[in-house]
């Protein structure tokens, strides 16, 4: 005899997506009639947060450890393609960024500096502290979320144990599908984050709270829905030379949404994994492009430094050329692969590139704090742009050269 699904399995096996639209508008509406209700409810965001950041690193650790010790002889990953991709769409953005800035160029009402918060001095200090992430003690690296680190510890013990014997393998394989069956189930709870999250903002900040860098907001959002829906949609097209918007809908929608609303591209990396795994493509190549697309690709990034940059300087009056554009284009993209896949990991990267105009640290930090602000918005949405184009890059590199998995999901042949 057939039981009927209990209300908590509808909700564990329900539409993620449209639960966490629900969950948005409860948020907003619990907000706008009881503001302190909301913030007593922080907890629930913070929470879902937590556990994904809690769980992604360890994840990504046993994952690539995992792909490269059973990598078998012969199979050949398509990671160059995809980093191909990842610099040219962050350069591009970066170049899309500028381009906007002096199309619509923004002048700001510079508040107080942000705090004691020390930004990078330069280009060399920001590869100084890569390297050193890179040498980190693997057990600090998980602790504190160092995904260079962890990235780089994981790549060695799966070289190490590639030679390994089976059983050795098939325990690693054990413990990677272990964690992510854990990673499945915190999933399930996004929807319940996402309502603490949102009305946690909203109580704080109000949804008027914005209209005073609502210019800055329009070109910076702007160019990420550009970058959303034109470059990356003509990057792809020109890999897989067929029609793009399946697919890069169909990242925006399982891995953008989510990613809106967590605000890290760290902790978005299990919905990443997840998604590649149901769009069939190979686990040797996204167990490695998706933990290192969230450390290095950085589209949304790239356009945050370089659009705020251009607001101090057109603020201060100075003149900018040609080649100087272009050099800001290449330090932004330099500068947001150094940027942590943190909330608001960008922001304290603009005065580096304010530098190359000679503008002081103590202006750029005022810049720095209009970013806090704007934060809500812009950190969101620049993460949602970062996030779901790891997924679409490494699936187009996948897909053009063939790199699937033996059995596709249903999903991989339905909406691509």
């Amino acid at each position: 005899m057939q039981q009927n699904p209990t209300l908590l399995s509808k909700l564990m096996s329900g539409s993620i997506v449209l639960q966490i639209v629900i969950g948005m508008l409860a948020g907003i509406a619990v907000a706008s009639f009881s503001p302190d209700t909301a913030k007593s409810l922080t907890f629930l965001g913070s929470l879902f947060v937590k556990g994904l950041k809690a769980v992604a690193p360890v994840l990504v650790f046993v994952l690539v450890a995992s792909a490269i010790a059973s990598k078998k002889q012969g199979v050949q990953t398509n990671m160059r393609p995809v980093l191909t991709l990842y610099l040219l769409g962050t350069f591009l953005a970066a170049v899309t960024g500028v381009l906007a800035s002096f199309a619509f160029p923004i002048t700001l009402k510079l508040v107080a500096a942000a705090g004691s918060t020390t930004p990078p001095s330069g280009i060399g200090q920001v590869l100084n502290n890569l390297v050193f992430q890179i040498v980190d003690n693997p057990i600090n690296a998980i602790a504190t979320g160092n995904y260079i680190g962890i990235l780089t510890w994981a790549v060695a013990l799966g070289m190490a144990l590639h030679h390994a014997s089976d059983s050795t393998k098939t325990l690693l394989n054990e413990l990677a599908d272990g964690v992510s069956r854990i990673v499945g189930v915190i999933i399930r709870f996004a929807p319940v984050g996402v309502f603490g999250l949102v009305a946690e903002s909203v109580a704080s900040t109000g949804l008027s709270a914005l209209l005073g860098y609502s210019q800055l907001l329009l070109v910076l959002v702007g160019a990420m829905l550009f970058i959303a829906l034109v470059v990356n949609p003509l990057i792809v097209a020109l890999t897989l030379r067929r029609n793009p918007f399946p697919l890069v809908f169909t990242c925006l929608r399982e891995s953008g949404i989510t990613a809106f609303f967590t605000r890290s591209s760290a902790a978005n990396i299990p919905v990443n994994m997840n998604l590649c795994r149901k769009l069939g493509l190979n686990e040797d190549t996204y167990s490695v492009s998706i933990p290192l697309g969230a450390t290095i690709n950085m589209a949304g990034a790239a356009i945050t430094i370089s659009v705020l940059s251009l607001a101090a300087v057109h603020t201060l009056g100075i003149a900018v050329d040609l080649p100087t554009a272009l050099l800001l284009s290449v330090v932004s993209t330099i500068a947001a692969c150094g940027a942590s896949g943190v909330a608001g990991g960008s922001l304290l990267l603009i005065p580096m590139a304010c530098s190359l105009f000679g503008i002081g640290s103590d202006v750029a930090m005022q810049v720095v704090a209009v970013g806090f602000i704007i934060g809500v918005v812009q950190d969101s949405a620049e993460t949602a742009l970062n996030s779901s184009t790891d997924v679409l890059f490494t699936a187009a590199a996948c897909m053009a050269a063939g790199d699937m998995a033996d059995r596709a999901p249903q999903l991989a042949s339905n909406e691509i």
